[in-house]
Order: C-alpha cells, then sequence, then structure tokens
C-alpha cells in the first residue's frame, strides 16, 4: 500500500491551476492520497472549491482533516461539506478504511512537549486552552479505538512528538503541537502517523514506541526535497490475512 501524504496546501482563489500536476502524480504514485490540514488559506468556501478543482483529476481515494487556518473565516463546516461532496473524506475524530487500512483523523491542538506542555492551571483562559488539547486527545483515542484493520494510520495537523518541529524556532515549539496527542498513540499503535503546521521542521521522528511520524507540510517538504513534487511517499508493510489487530503491541516500521 503506497501512501501519498501532504500538507499545508494553504490554497488561495488564486491558487487555480497551479497545485494540478503534483496532486495529479501523487495520485498516480500511490493507492492513496492523505491531506493533513492547513488545506486553505483563509478557510473560504471558495478556497474550497478551487482546492476540489485541482484534485479533480485525483483518481484514488482522498483523506484530509483540516487545520487552523481551515478555522479562520469560521466556515470550517462549510469548508468540510464542499470537499466531502467532492468525494474527500474529511476525518474529525473519526475513522474511515481505504483498501483495508484504517485511518483515524483529527485536527489536533497545541500546548507543547514534554516537560514544556502548558498545564491546566491559573487563569480560565488558560485552562480553557489546555482542555482544547486534552479534547483533541480523547477524539483522537475514540477515532484509534474504532479501527479493526491489520494496518493503520493517524493523520492530524498538528504534531504529536517533538522531534518534528526541530528546525522551528524554540520559542514557537507550544504552538507547533502537544505531546498530549502521542499518549492514545501509545495506547492504540500505528503503523505511520503524518502531520503537517511545522513549516520549518524535520521531515520524520519516532514516537516513544518507535512508529515513525512524517511532518509533511508542503514548505518543508519543497525545501527538503527540491528536485521532487512536494509530496511524501510512504510504502505500508505487507501483512497477513491472520495479522494482529488493535489492541497489540507491535509499533511502526
Amino acid at each position: 500500500m503506497r501512501v501519498a501524504a501532504v500538507g499545508d496546501l494553504h490554497v488561495t482563489e488564486g491558487s487555480a491551476g497551479r497545485l494540478r500536476s503534483f496532486l495529479d502524480a501523487a495520485g498516480e504514485a500511490a493507492d492513496m492520497l492523505l491531506l493533513c490540514g492547513d488545506l486553505t488559506d483563509y478557510g473560504t468556501a471558495r478556497e474550497a472549491e478551487v482546492l476540489v478543482g485541482e484534485l479533480g483529476a485525483v483518481s484514488v481515494p482522498i483523506v484530509a482533516v483540516l487545520g487552523n487556518h481551515d478555522f479562520e473565516s469560521g466556515l470550517s463546516d462549510r469548508v468540510t461539506d464542499i470537499l466531502s461532496a467532492a468525494g474527500v473524506q474529511v476525518l474529525d475524530g473519526s475513522a474511515c478504511e481505504v483498501a483495508g487500512v484504517g485511518i483515524a483523523g483529527i485536527k489536533g491542538f497545541a500546548g507543547g512537549f514534554g516537560r514544556g506542555s502548558l498545564g491546566a492551571w491559573g487563569e480560565p483562559a488558560t485552562k480553557l486552552f489546555v482542555q482544547e488539547a486534552l479534547h483533541e486527545a480523547m477524539k483522537l483515542e475514540s477515532a484509534l479505538a474504532k479501527l479493526r484493520t491489520p494496518l493503520r494510520i493517524a493523520l492530524m495537523h498538528y504534531a504529536p512528538v517533538a522531534g518534528t518541529v526541530q528546525g522551528e524556532p524554540p520559542e514557537i515549539f507550544p504552538f507547533l503541537g502537544s505531546s498530549r496527542l502521542e499518549d492514545p498513540l501509545l495506547r492504540y499503535p500505528v503503523d505511520a502517523i503524518f502531520h503537517g503546521h511545522a513549516h520549518r521542521g524535520t521531515p520524520e521522528a519516532r514516537t516513544l514506541n518507535g512508529t515513525p511520524v512524517y511532518n509533511v507540510a508542503r514548505p518543508l517538504l519543497t525545501r527538503t526535497w527540491p528536485d521532487q513534487p512536494p509530496f511524501r511517499m510512504v510504502e505500508l508493510p505487507a501483512v497477513s490475512a491472520d495479522s494482529a489487530v488493535p489492541g497489540s503491541s507491535k509499533g511502526g516500521s
């Protein structure tokens, strides 16, 4: 199973015709296409319609999550409806199955990593901020628990580990992801994790249990591999018909 993934397309009304070639190439090279949030720049209906046009020739299944930019105009539901009507499966604390591969998806949220994580203490606004990260982690856990396939993928916008945001200015690390998103991935292991958001981060790292985490923010991919189309291709390992299902202790490879 070949998976092509990219995030942070930041489609504007002027993007028509500019993304089609590399999105077509991703669809031709892979068995599915994953979109890791910030699909639009301001989260407008028109931007979503332009993206649908750019995806028009992609014939493989497309699975997406939204990012923070897709919420900017308060029209995230409309953006989701436009993409869904075009056949894109948009996940938000939900799961789907594509050709025997289970995919759990969320947007995720910020809050920091490890000892640098923001705690729910002090002002009500701080507690609300932390609660949003916890809520997204709970949504991810719920989605992961639904998967019953031998191969499993987690799809999100914000980073679940600090490793893939290395390269960004340290002062903005807390706004790029949260370790709270990693916790469900340790309880419900997957084969691969894809996210975006960290434009100047690192292409690959691993969770505490060894699962590969891929930062597929388009600006990062363009800078890291300037001679290649800006999508990340990952081939999932083959599994037998009697392979373990969720609840096993296997990690990624």
